[in-house]
């Protein structure tokens, strides 16, 4: 099993860059689908969820393959040489698989999907996509977990969803470029990485309005053309290394992090104690030792869910007490038990946990059982006497390209086994 293995190492210094964001780039790998030629992604990060992505897209009938260290060239065929029915296998390794059913069912008139798997931190329903997708004229048959969907021509619609959810709002976007008439998405995602997929469904001929709000309006085209598009900093890597200038009392920059994209997350670690510089490119420097703050998880412009074990990593060794308050997955708590091993004192009740500042954890054998959670247990190590060996690494290269070599360039003892 992959592990990590993590020393204390004192207080971390130096620049890193967070890389293409993994909430962007899968969802623009599956819009590619709806042109064919040749596309090009830059900035995208070289993990195991971009692969998953990359070998579902081959198993369609794509040609995907490494232009650079970091560009994807992307050759997508016409669409009756396009698989409508994916792999089982594949979809079955990450929850992002579903995004393929809008570009699919729009290019291909029909497609059969399993439903899809990933990270195991609560449940996920999909019934907004189908739901959208139903409004806009498909016939949507759910079946012993498979979908299947089929739809001669997508129509707009008048969609409006009961949450923002970011997945959905992506996969209905898709769907209705090339729907005939206009869609209104009300409700919808206002993450950045929503709006990047705009940007780039813009530029390859779509006709997108509304991109950062709740209203986003789309006005069906016949035919889109070939993507070339630089994919937006992940601000959940970003927040990660900025959290480990939180947790060792150092001092860290993310070159390519966007304030205007973390807004809420910087007032959060100035809440703590930390002092955060830059517009373009941030800087944190952390206290001698992080203050309380309570947290609640929201939507977007909200603290992300994905934030949230970072920052209770880093509140397990406050001068205080603090609550964190969890609203939009059930079952985002499992990792505290392993921090709880390590010797935070963190209590949990229905979607709140108490969590009463240590002045130093222990080092210890603990489990990674999500991508965030697993990364949050490697910081905690970096503010732990002795050795902490956090094994489940194969999550945290779902969204991390290297988190070792970066941390052990500020400074940090880490190393991958």
């Amino acid at each position: 099993m992959a592990r990590f293995l993590v020393q204390p190492s004192g207080p971390l210094s130096g620049t890193v860059a967070a890389g293409g964001a993994k909430n962007a780039v899968l969802k623009q790998m599956a819009a590619c689908l709806l042109a064919e030629g040749m596309h090009r992604l830059r900035n995208v990060p070289r993990i195991t969820d971009v692969e998953a992505m990359a070998a579902l897209l081959g198993a369609l009938g794509c040609r995907v393959h490494w232009a650079d260290d970091h560009e994807l060239s992307i050759g997508v065929p016409a669409a009756a040489s396009i698989a409508s029915e994916a792999p089982v296998a594949l979809v079955e390794q990450m929850r992002a698989s579903i995004v393929v059913l809008g570009p699919l069912l729009a290019r291909c008139g029909s497609v059969a999907l399993s439903l899809p798997g990933g990270d195991d931190f609560g449940s996920r329903p999909v019934n907004f996509h189908l739901e959208g997708l139903t409004a806009m004229g498909a016939d949507v048959r759910v079946h012993r977990g498979r979908i299947e969907a089929t739809a001669p021509r997508l129509r707009g619609a008048r969609l409006t969803l009961e949450y923002p959810s970011h997945t959905a709002t992506d996969n209905l976007l898709m769907a209705a470029v090339t729907a005939e008439g206009t869609t209104v998405i009300d409700n919808a995602a206002r993450e950045p990485e929503v709006e990047d997929l705009a940007v780039m469904l813009n530029a390859m001929g779509a006709s997108i309005t509304g991109l950062g709000t709740s209203r986003l309006v789309v006005e069906g085209v016949g035919e889109l053309r070939p993507a070339d598009h630089t994919v937006v900093a992940d601000r959940v890597v970003a927040a990660t290394y900025l959290a480990a200038a939180a947790i060792t009392g150092g001092e860290v920059s993310v070159e390519d992090a966007r304030r205007e994209h973390m807004e809420t997350l910087v007032r959060k670690l100035e809440r703590i104690g930390c002092e955060v510089t830059g517009e373009v490119g941030l800087t944190a420097k952390g206290p001698s030792r992080p203050g309380p703050c309570d947290i609640q998880t929201l939507p977007y412009p909200g603290v992300a869910t994905d934030y949230k074990p970072l920052l209770v990593a880093v509140l397990s060794i406050a001068d205080g007490t603090s609550i964190v308050t969890e609203n939009l997955f059930d079952g985002r708590f499992r990792y505290v038990d392993e921090l709880g091993r390590l010797g935070a004192q963190v209590t949990t009740e229905g979607h709140h946990a108490v969590i009463r500042g240590v002045e130093r954890l222990v080092g210890a054998r603990v489990r990674a059982t999500d991508v965030r959670a697993g990364a949050a247990l490697v910081l905690a190590g970096l503010a732990a006497e002795g050795e902490t060996e956090v094994t489940g690494a194969e999550h945290v290269e779902r969204g991390y390209e290297d988190l070792a070599g970066a941390l052990r360039s500020l400074g940090a003892d880490v190393v991958r086994a």
